[in-house]
């Protein structure tokens, strides 16, 4: 699965590449810690790796809450959830510059290979999921190897920014599974691979 914010003008990160556009939404957060136990591994480009790997290994540090990434001073109990369950997960890295990773659980994958991503979806276990990273967003798309996309998307134009998929060739139809209004303005969107 993929999971990411998005702009309602179709952005997942401002040009410099932040994210401090996100509406704070604590009903979001809640229904992705709910919705974690689904997943024991998730996939990363070198980027989205180095963010995660900068900030996720420290938000544990607090016994009860957890802060958030994209809104400083904000804290919650559903956003600590996330922090233990994103050390503990398994971590994929795609990187043809990363030389090692040294994150707990984590291991380098190399260069994008779409059969490896296919054996590893056939393996048993949970299923995947991916936050950010753009081009293996974009790659895994290309590929037909992502078989369900959620969205956030946030009551917010940017004008300008990073578009999640880029570089795919082929247009992919997709069949809507959920539609959820949040207070905060944000809605969530839940798509399905079609066929």
């Amino acid at each position: 699965m993929m999971f990411n914010r998005v702009t309602a003008d179709g952005y997942f990160s401002g040009p410099d590449g932040k994210l401090d556009w996100t509406v704070p939404d604590d009903e979001a957060d809640n229904a992705g810690a709910d919705a974690i136990s689904g997943f024991d591994t998730i996939l990363f480009g070198r980027r989205t790796y180095d963010m995660f790997e900068g900030f996720w290994p420290h938000a544990v540090d607090d016994a009860s809450t957890a802060q958030d990434p994209h809104s400083a001073g904000r804290r919650s109990p559903a956003l600590r959830a996330m922090a233990v369950w994103i050390n503990e997960a398994n971590k994929l890295v795609f990187s043809r510059t990363r030389k090692d990773v040294t994150w707990k659980n984590s291991r380098l994958m190399g260069e994008f290979d779409p059969r490896a991503v296919d054996a590893l979806k056939k393996q048993p276990g949970k299923d995947m999921i991916i936050f950010g990273s753009g081009s293996i967003v974009s790659a895994l798309t290309q590929h037909g190897l992502i078989d369900e996309y959620q969205f956030i998307v946030n009551p917010i134009l940017l004008g300008n920014g990073r578009s999640l998929l880029g570089g795919v060739s082929k247009s992919l139809k997709l069949n809507l599974l959920e539609v959820k209004q949040y207070r905060s303005g944000n809605v969530m969107l839940r798509y399905a691979k079609a066929g």
